[in-house]
């Protein structure tokens, strides 16, 4: 395949948007302008992108098959997709779908013999507030059924173009592709069409009718540039910097005796600054450095060590007295739990043991089990143990 001079003008317009050192980001919209110019992914379209960006074959590759937009093989005019995830599903989509499929004579991701419809279901086309939709080259059909769809790909067969519910007229898929590549419209009036859907605009309707809006909001404010952002952006921080409190100096206070007398003078230890302000918050103590296999192992079963008594949903265990145990050791506690559950040898499933199955053997070559079987039964029991 060789691409037309347009599509490489396009290619080198593509490119030229990103920084010299970034152009692989251009890879995006170039595997749609190859898919315009093809209706299809080619291997040629690959090996175009791949010389145009200096990459390999196989780096083009990985992107064209990850997202499901690119097709890798010839697709009709119009992409008809249905919804058929859970929303549209219980209104009714599987049933269009099926419809659909057996009106035009495809399944999924197949195209009509003449090349004008290429039928596929859709996991989802978030429109659920629609819901059922299909999307004819990912425009919108809402509210759709059996007989609205059949109607609508028969208007395609015959030369037409259906108008979508939301959005503009409808281009096939080869005039969608461009647009993707990021290239306006040329059709004359091709985006005077359409509007958005009452469901769309059921927020800014009560938004305006109960006075919500965004405070200070103007929509003609300019976008700044990265500069200007930035230096808005240190100014704030400065600004948030000189707004902090100054930190609160600890002060003294007398240390008292074991006997409650005050401590001789001179003696004093620094008073915290929430109990110079009057809080009598208890101070919390950090959590400590375990791993998130003890602490859940003491999260389930606390002792007098780990537990915090006022702690939500939490409780000291006691021995009955009211006294609580001795601190247990919860890495002990999972070391003891690992040896009594040791792993299944590679020979036989977790569970069985050996000498179960050697008492089975024996019982069955005996040709009698407990209950006094005949040498049939026995073999037969021994083969369920």
């Amino acid at each position: 395949m060789t691409f037309t001079d347009t599509t490489r003008e396009r290619a080198r317009e593509i490119i030229a948007r990103y920084p010299a050192d970034r152009s692989r980001s251009a890879l995006l919209p170039l595997l749609h302008l190859v898919q315009a110019e093809e209706g299809y992914v080619s291997p040629a379209g690959v090996a175009f992108c791949a010389e145009v960006l200096g990459l390999n074959k196989a780096q083009v590759g990985a992107v064209a098959t990850f997202y499901t937009m690119y097709k890798r093989k010839p697709t009709g005019d119009f992409l008809v997709s249905v919804c058929t995830n859970t929303m549209c599903n219980v209104l009714g989509g599987q049933e269009v779908y099926d419809t659909l499929s057996e009106h035009l004579g495809v399944g999924h991701d197949e195209t009509t013999a003449d090349g004008t419809i290429t039928l596929e279901h859709a996991e989802c086309l978030a429109a659920c507030d629609y819901g059922p939709v299909m999307t004819v080259n990912y425009d919108f059909f809402d509210g759709v059924d059996a007989s609205t769809a059949v109607g609508v790909v028969d208007e395609l067969r015959a030369g037409g173009r259906p108008m979508p519910t939301r959005g503009a007229r409808l281009c096939t898929l080869k005039e969608m592709a461009v647009q993707l590549a990021g290239f306006a419209d040329e059709r004359d009036g091709a985006v005077a069409d359409g509007g958005p859907g009452e469901p769309t605009l059921r927020g800014l309707r009560l938004a305006q009718q109960h006075g919500v809006s965004v405070p200070g909001f103007d929509p003609n404010t300019p976008i700044r540039s990265k500069a200007e952002a930035d230096k808005a952006a240190a100014e704030a921080k400065a600004k948030a910097e000189a707004a902090k409190p100054a930190p609160v100096e600890a002060t003294t206070a007398p240390v008292k005796g074991g006997d409650g007398a005050s401590a001789p003078t001179g003696v004093a230890e620094p008073v915290k600054p929430e109990a110079a302000a009057g809080s009598t918050a208890p101070d919390v103590k950090a959590p400590d450095d375990k791993s998130p296999q003890v602490r859940t192992a003491e999260t389930r079963q606390p002792d007098a060590n780990t537990a915090v008594p006022d702690a939500p949903g939490t409780k000291v265990p006691t021995d009955g007295t009211g006294t609580a145990p001795a601190a247990g050791d919860a890495r002990s506690a999972e070391a003891a739990g690992v040896a009594a559950n040791a792993p299944a040898g590679d020979g036989k499933p977790a569970g069985d043991e050996a000498g179960a199955q050697e008492r089975n053997l024996t019982e069955a070559k005996a040709g009698t089990d407990a209950d006094g079987a005949g040498p049939a039964d026995a073999s037969e029991t021994g083969a369920q143990k």
